[in-house]
């Protein structure tokens, strides 16, 4: 069975890291305090990110130095959620083929697997960058599985914290969804996903229960 995992604030904590880093960089160049709310509102995984933010900042780096320096950066202050690589090596045990189905840019985000040792549990690492497809295309979806050595024919699950790129799109795709709530309530009352659930180890068991009913 394919359980394709979404990566930034599903497998780990995008957003602790990037409020990290942004206290890190903002102190080391002596920026006013409002500028960490900046970098976290502005950043996303792009390298065209910091074309724009150097300009809002005033700063005079390179935006490809300035990029190369957050992507290492990130990837050091970035932790996996509680229970995410326990429960993915047990479900990697029971025989299921694992994925990533992230957008962003490569470098960062292989990155941050490496960083939180997360990358030897995978079959297949989809990022958008380097497959030329954005979640929630299914092209992305596809790709995705393909990495994994199987087709979306076969079925399975897509898990993430996106209502539209990560639910929608896998859903478009023929995958059973489950949405890592973060906190929040789903609001979408039309399109519900199969499982909601608090993180990934709570959806990795509601995935093999249902494997096994």
């Amino acid at each position: 069975m394919l359980a394709l995992f979404d990566l930034d604030n599903t497998l780990i904590d995008r957003r602790g890291g990037l409020e990290d880093w942004a206290r890190g960089f903002v102190r080391s160049r002596h920026l006013p305090r409002e500028a960490e709310s900046v970098i976290c509102d502005r950043l996303r995984a792009y390298p065209a990110d910091f074309v724009r933010l150097r300009e809002a900042l005033g700063l005079s780096d390179d935006a490809g130095d300035l990029w190369r320096g957050y992507a290492e950066g990130v990837a050091r202050s970035v932790r996996c959620f509680p229970g995410v690589r326990e429960s993915l090596e047990e479900l990697r045990g029971a025989g299921w083929s694992l994925g990533i189905a992230t957008n962003g840019a490569g470098d960062i985000q292989r990155a941050k697997l490496a960083a939180t040792g997360l990358t030897s549990l995978f079959d297949g690492i989809c990022v958008s960058e380097e497959i030329g497809a954005r979640k929630p295309a299914c092209a992305h979806f596809e790709v995705a599985a393909s990495l994994c050595g199987t087709r979306l024919s076969a079925g399975g699950w897509m898990v993430g914290d996106n209502p539209q790129t990560d639910m929608e799109g896998g859903r478009a795709a023929g995958l059973r969804t489950a949405w890592v709530a973060n906190g929040r309530e789903w609001t979408d009352g039309h399109h519900e996903p199969d499982v909601v659930v608090r993180g990934v180890a709570e959806a990795i068991e509601a995935m093999r229960a249902a494997a096994a009913a």
